[in-house]
Formats: C-alpha cells, sequence, structure tokens
C-alpha cells in the first residue's frame, strides 16, 4: 500500500458476489481450474466466506486459493476451510517488529504469526508465506525465515522485489534469487522437489536438507518466466488483465451489466488471452508501465 495510500472504489463499482461467481464459472467453462483471491486483502471483505462457497461449488474448479496478509486469518481459518478454500498463502517480508510497522502502518505482527500458526497444523493443502526482498531493509532475515519454514514446516518463497506505481522500486533495491539461493546454501543443502506439475506456478522450489520446511524464489525480474506464465488477473472492479505489470484492460464489468451473451464474453476474454505479452518491459520501462497500485490489481 503506499504511504498516501489509495482512492477507494464506490461500491457499486465492485464486482457484487453474484457477479463473480458467474465470471469464475465463465472461465472455468474456458478450462481454468484454479482461482485465487486475492486483494487488497480479500478477508477484510464482508461475506468472504460466501464468496469461498459460490467459488468451490463451480463444477470442474479443482482449487481454490487465497491470499491474505494474515492478520485476520486466526479467526477466519477454519470457516475459510469449511468454505473450501484449500490452499493460503500469507504475505510477510520482515519478522522484526519494527519493520513490520514501518511497511504495513500497522502492529500486527503477532497476529500474523499467530495465523500462519493456525494454518500450519496440516488442514489445508498447501501453506506458503510470500517474502518480498529488498536490498538493505530485510536481506538480513534469510535466515530467520529458513529457520521459521523448517519450525512451522510451511514453505517460504522469496520473490524478487517488483517495481509498482508508489513502491520505490530501484535496481540497487533489487536482489536476485540466485544471490538469495547462494546465501541460503552457505548453511543448508537445498535439495530440489522436482519437476513441478504444470501450472503450479513461476517458483523454483527445494526440500530444506535436514528440517521440515521448504523454500522457493520467484526471480520475475532477473529470470523473467512469461514464456510458461499461465496466470490471468481480474480486479475488484472486474477488470480483465492478462499480465501483472500491463495497463490494458478489458472491462468485464460492463459486459455483465449490460447482459452480454455468453459467447461473447468468452470470444472477448479469449482475444485478450491471445494477445498475452510474450515478454514483459525492462523493469525500469515497468514503472511507467502500469497504472495502478500493486494493491489495487491482486497479486
Amino acid at each position: 500500500m503506499p504511504a498516501e495510500g489509495i482512492p477507494l472504489t464506490p461500491k457499486d463499482h465492485l464486482l457484487s458476489f453474484e457477479e463473480i461467481e458467474r465470471l469464475a464459472a465463465v472461465f472455468v467453462d474456458l478450462g481454468v481450474r484454479k482461482i485465487r483471491l486475492t486483494g487488497g486483502e480479500p478477508l477484510v471483505r464482508t461475506g468472504v466466506e460466501e464468496v469461498c462457497r459460490r467459488l468451490s461449488g463451480i463444477a470442474g474448479l479443482k482449487t481454490l486459493a487465497l491470499s491474505t496478509n494474515g492478520v485476520l486469518l486466526r479467526q477466519k481459518a477454519r470457516e475459510l476451510r469449511h468454505a473450501g478454500v484449500t490452499q493460503i498463502n500469507i504475505s510477510l517480508d520482515t519478522l522484526v517488529p519494527a519493520k513490520f510497522k514501518r511497511i504495513t502502518l500497522r502492529d500486527n505482527l503477532d497476529s500474523v504469526l499467530d495465523g500462519i500458526r493456525e494454518v500450519s497444523h496440516g488442514e489445508f493443502d498447501s501453506v506458503k508465506l510470500n517474502c518480498v526482498m529488498i536490498r538493505g531493509f530485510n536481506d538480513d532475515e534469510i535466515f530467520d525465515f529458513v529457520d521459521l519454514a523448517n519450525a512451522l514446516a510451511v514453505h517460504v518463497r522469496f520473490i524478487e522485489f517488483m517495481p509498482f506505481a508508489g513502491n520505490g522500486w530501484s535496481m540497487e533495491s533489487l536482489i536476485p534469487s540466485q544471490e538469495i539461493r547462494r546465501i541460503i546454501e552457505t548453511r543448508h543443502d537445498l535439495l530440489p522437489l522436482g519437476i513441478v506439475e504444470a501450472g503450479r506456478g513461476p517458483a523454483q522450489e527445494f526440500r530444506i536438507g535436514g528440517g521440515r520446511g521448504t523454500v522457493g524464489f520467484i526471480a520475475t525480474i532477473s529470470e523473467p518466466c512469461c514464456h510458461s506464465c499461465s496466470r490471468l488477473r481480474i480486479t475488484a472492479d472486474g477488470k480483465f488483465r492478462t499480465c501483472l505489470f500491463a495497463h490494458e484492460e478489458l472491462d468485464l464489468r460492463s459486459s455483465l451489466r449490460r447482459g452480454d451473451a455468453l459467447e461473447a464474453l468468452k470470444l472477448a476474454i479469449g482475444g485478450a488471452v491471445r494477445g498475452k505479452w510474450a515478454q514483459r518491459p525492462d523493469p525500469v520501462d515497468l514503472l511507467h508501465a502500469t497504472d495502478r497500485a500493486m494493491v489495487a490489481i491482486g497479486g
């Protein structure tokens, strides 16, 4: 979240639960098998459990995942699991309370850690911690995150710092994934998990030798994976984006509210997907290419 915040979207511009379900069903009919609810922060939306129940009930959907900042996770975990969520990702960039407050403007680190412990008992198929590494900020905590992965038997993904409007990115702040991996290997053996199943994601994943946890590396900047990326995004206000960094959007909300025919909607989606970038622009150019803050796109 940029320090100055972002303009709040009027409620009637947001997709209703019914519209979310209808769009999800269209994408599942087109072959999508995994849906992830992101944000902003999905757990602050009233009735998020109802959205999860609607989505998990769509025939043909295999996986319902949710990404969260973890603040409300402890009290929501059981309801989310009962509503059909099978995978949880928690964003956590530091384990130091003062740093956490600096970047989130909240003093909620203990609540986040409680939420992580709550979901690490095996009720969910997958629990992952997403940690964005920033040189000079949290690169002294790499081993602390590895220790946390082992202590809770969870998966920590080290993600390269990506350029978005208002997030203070620079090439100097970027820590390449290979550098992080080399640091970890000065103390731990990293054992490849093998061929990652198709469509699972962009991370290179490893088991920590002698430990219970696993780690992954997402090298979006230093080693772009555009050629194998199958991810698509719908914003909270119903705009369809085929790339996290792109500024082109297809207005699906208006199509729904106009009552466009289902086949016309599918043709429009197919056309957008065929126009998906083969390669993202240079990182410096991305600062000018993105027209929304990350919080308004969805991770």
